[in-house]
């Protein structure tokens, strides 16, 4: 059995403090051991004066048969002295720990570096404008200026980039659920298919959407709207084309978002048009027949009872001319007869009194040439006046004959104009009451005009907001594509590996030592550096 000699068990009960120290630690309060050590039968007992340095409290008495601190770690209470020739000693004494540390490390390190899966990141910068492009005037979309909103609306479309839907879409286009990078084959994988009841594509589909997504990352640009897409792959050509494809299927998604948005504008605007053409149709239907059932024709935007009233104010008018020339002619010729002027007054006109009065006039110069001829008593001169009175007779009996046709027309114009007359008042409460008519057949003409301008409003915004979905307005461009890397990103260079792991192992075989030199020292197995 080891027995601790005299000289080391004076060492252990020995208690010194550093000069440059004052006071206790806590290392004072851990219990010694008892001053005398028992020893079994038939062994010498060897004692020794204990030497104390300073006065110390008496420890207490530990229990029969109950272990202290003190009896597994007898060294504690002296970690104080420890210094830097202690460490030099584990270090030289735990060597070996720190070669093999450093071996097993370099060794992990190799191993890593030749066996783990290596990754090819690639980078794409693109702008994506808050503001699309202004194609039509009244586009179905709204830009906000404020800033605020703009950021928010690139972190949106941000979002979309890295979304479910675009994963889908390149997952589709690529048929990624046939690669073995992203769904691993196991080995369990057919036993499994064969007692789940799933859909297996669809798992397929899942399982590639997630590792798609472990593999993609998007950021913004600090202070500027530029949107940088990073894509790793086990292959450098595999990420420049996964990153190619997220960026046209994000394109993709952002126009097949503006044409549904628009197609349900465009839907919602198709289903409020029939209503309103029936609204419109109606509404004509209503002017139509209220302008039929109290005779409102038109014509040239005027109502026929106002034309044809108007047009018998002007024919009373010509009448009343008509009549006040009549009855002047008929006074004339009722004048020149009461006063024997028929043969020279100007009022008689007809080819009968023309002739006759040419006859006249002839036999009248006849007479003049037979009175300086002959005298007054000739008989020829009385033949001659005989027949001058037969032609004024034919003139006074044609006069009256004309005087009398124009009494008729008097008369004939005076009835016309009677009947004009009447047929104007006629008219015209005719026009009074087209004109109550007319204005609720305004009020309802407006109404039909303003129900049929919302119609063709609709109309034609259903109809340029379905050209809308064909148009493509998203404002995205590429800044820099995609370039193949010239090396792995993940892990590091074999090298660098090796160097991290020679560090960590030197690291590790010295904690290693020093952790073992410290615990022999605290449980008294080895001696103190001397």
């Amino acid at each position: 059995m080891y027995r601790r000699s005299e000289p080391l068990e004076q060492g252990l009960r020995l208690e010194t403090r550093s000069p440059g120290r004052s006071g206790g630690s806590l290392l004072d309060l851990v219990p010694v051991v008892g001053e005398e050590t028992r020893v079994k039968p038939g062994e010498q007992e060897v004692s020794a004066p204990t030497v104390r340095q300073d006065v110390s409290p008496p420890a207490p008495t530990a229990k029969p048969n109950a272990p202290t601190v003190g009896a597994y770690f007898p060294q504690l209470h002296t970690l104080g002295s420890v210094g830097i020739d202690h460490f030099i000693l584990w270090l030289r004494d735990g060597m070996r720990w720190i070669v093999l540390a450093l071996v097993l490390c370099v060794a992990a390190a190799f191993i890593f570096a030749v066996t783990a899966t290596p990754r090819y990141t690639v980078y794409t910068d693109l702008v994506v404008d808050p503001s699309n492009l202004n194609v039509v005037s009244d586009d179905v979309f709204t830009s906000n200026p404020q800033r605020d909103a703009q950021l928010l609306e690139v972190e949106s479309k941000l979002r979309i980039l890295t979304s479910r839907n675009v994963l889908k879409r390149v997952i589709d286009k690529l048929q990624l659920t046939n690669d073995q990078e992203f769904v691993k084959s196991s080995p369990l994988a057919l036993l499994m298919a064969l007692f789940s009841s799933g859909d297996s594509k669809a798992d397929k589909e899942l399982t590639a959407i997630r590792a798609l997504s472990e593999r993609v990352e998007a950021r913004r640009e600090e202070r500027s709207f530029v949107v940088v897409l990073e894509v790793w792959s086990e292959e450098p050509e595999k990420a420049v084309v996964l990153s190619d494809a997220i960026v046209e299927a994000f394109e993709a998604e952002l126009f097949q978002s503006a044409a549904e948005s628009a197609g349900r504008v465009a839907q919602n605007l198709n289903a409020r048009l029939d209503e309103l053409r029936r609204n419109v149709t109606e509404a004509e239907k209503k002017v139509e027949d209220f302008r039929r059932a109290n005779g409102l024709l038109s014509a040239n935007g005027e109502l026929v009872s106002n034309q044809l009233s108007s047009e018998l104010n002007t024919q009373v008018l010509e009448a009343q001319q008509r009549l006040i020339q009549a009855e002047t002619r008929y006074k004339q010729m009722s004048a020149a007869i009461a006063q024997g002027q028929t043969t020279s007054a100007s009022v008689f006109e007809s080819t009968d009194m023309t002739n006759l009065r040419q006859q006249y006039n002839a036999l009248q110069q006849q007479i003049g040439s037979m009175q300086l001829t002959y005298g007054e008593r000739h008989p020829r001169l009385a033949a001659a006046r005989s027949e001058r009175a037969t032609l004024e007779a034919g003139i006074n009996q044609e006069a009256r004959r004309i005087a009398e046709r124009a009494k008729a027309d008097f008369d004939r114009e005076r009835s016309a104009l009677g009947a004009l007359r009447a047929k104007a008042d006629d008219e015209q409460s005719n026009v009074f009451t087209d004109n109550e008519a007319q204005v609720h057949l305004r009020d309802l003409e407006r109404d039909a005009r303003t129900k049929a301008a919302i119609y063709e409003t609709h109309l034609a915004r259903a109809q340029q907001i379905t050209e809308r979905q064909q148009i493509d307005t998203t404002n995205i461009r590429v800044i820099s594509r995609a370039m193949p890397p010239n090396s792995r990103s993940w892990p590091p260079r074999t090298s660098i590996l090796l160097i991290g792991g020679a560090v960590a192992g030197v690291a590790a075989g010295v904690a290693l030592a020093l952790g073992l030199g410290l615990w022999g020292y605290v449980r008294g197995s080895r001696p103190a550096a001397g």
